[in-house]
């Protein structure tokens, strides 16, 4: 499935390498006032380009993510400055799409026939019998950008309601102390290797009652979201599975703002880990084939694209999913 959501629905489309990447938001109520530079920054962070010097791949910073705006919004000016725009949705599924400026497929070729570890590579083929080679096509993390525009949206619709979420990096690795992580991360990367990491999300300002006891959890749906994206490998929250060296009467002190299944009113707080890239220097380095016999080539090419720990731009998406699953229990209620 491409959508996500019942009431409140987003579907993304398009792949790593094709023309362009993009989504379709319906639920959107009538009257919410865009800010665009909340989502412009938004997809900075995601891009890396207000993220950790240095952990960041070359085409991150390259693609513009200049998005167009299809339908479900309308530009009007304002009242008090003539010379000003503001965007306002009109109640009709929002459309957009990002081109993809830097697709440049033939950096991908030497992988045409090969499979990469860690990658999506094999299964896809084993799935549909054919697979997108180019930079791993729909299981492209590229995929994420839409996600990030949507999202934010809806975190807009959701703060007209004094509801904020918040996601941050928390660990890089068995480092936990952030001062230290861009110098961490850079330590991998000058070694031809990939670190992961952990990110902890906070939201406030949410009511009771949000969720369902028995199938529609809420902490269900958080994860069914979070664990979407691309090398996400764990979700808890409250006191996770840390809690399980506790005794009870520490552990459940920590609800993470849920308790069976149903929001409490309180602080809704989660964490989600990340694994290392999968394509670097060593493990490319480990692959027998005869299409890549040219390792220069492979390193320049494919694993200058990729980053040295995931983790950091994986903020704002972890976010960005968060608040289309709010916003899909809120339009609900």
């Amino acid at each position: 499935m491409n959508s996500i959501g019942d009431t409140f629905v987003f579907t993304s489309f398009g792949e790593s390498h094709s023309a362009a990447i993009g989504g379709v938001l319906d639920g959107v109520p009538a009257g919410l006032h865009i800010n665009f530079d909340m989502i412009r920054e938004a997809l900075d962070r995601r891009a890396g380009r207000q993220s950790l010097s240095g952990a960041v791949s070359p085409r991150a910073l390259r693609e513009a993510d200049e998005i167009e705006w299809l339908s479900g919004v309308i530009c009007t000016n304002r009242t008090d400055k003539t010379d000003a725009q503001e965007y306002v949705t009109i109640g009709t599924p929002i459309a957009f799409l990002i081109r993809n400026r830097d697709a440049r497929p033939e950096d991908y070729e030497a992988l045409k026939h090969s499979f990469r570890p860690a990658h999506a590579d094999s299964t896809y083929e084993a799935k549909y019998g054919i697979r997108d080679w180019r930079g791993g096509g729909r299981a492209s993390a590229r995929e994420t950008a839409a996600r990030v525009v949507a999202g934010n949206i809806a975190a807009q619709m959701l703060a007209e309601r004094g509801i904020t979420i918040k996601a941050q990096l928390v660990q890089v690795g068995a480092e936990t102390n952030a001062e230290r992580f861009s110098e961490h991360i850079r330590r991998y990367q000058t070694e031809g290797d990939s670190i992961g990491g952990i990110i902890r999300c906070e939201v406030t300002g949410l009511p009771a009652g949000l969720g369902e006891p028995i199938f529609d959890k809420m902490q269900a749906h958080l994860a069914y979201a979070i664990m979407s994206i691309n090398a996400c490998k764990g979700f808890d929250y409250g006191s996770g599975f840390a809690g399980v060296s506790e005794p009870g009467s520490v552990a459940n002190r920590q609800s993470g703002g849920l308790l069976g299944g149903i929001t409490d009113g309180t602080t809704l707080s989660f964490r989600c880990v990340f694994k290392p890239t999968p394509t670097t220097p060593k493990a490319l380095k480990q692959m027998q084939n005869e299409q890549m016999q040219n390792e220069q080539m492979v390193n320049e090419k494919i694993v200058n694209r990729s980053d040295a720990c995931v983790a950091v731009r994986a903020v704002p998406v972890v976010e960005a999913m968060t608040a289309l699953v709010l916003a899909n229990f809120i339009s609900l209620a």
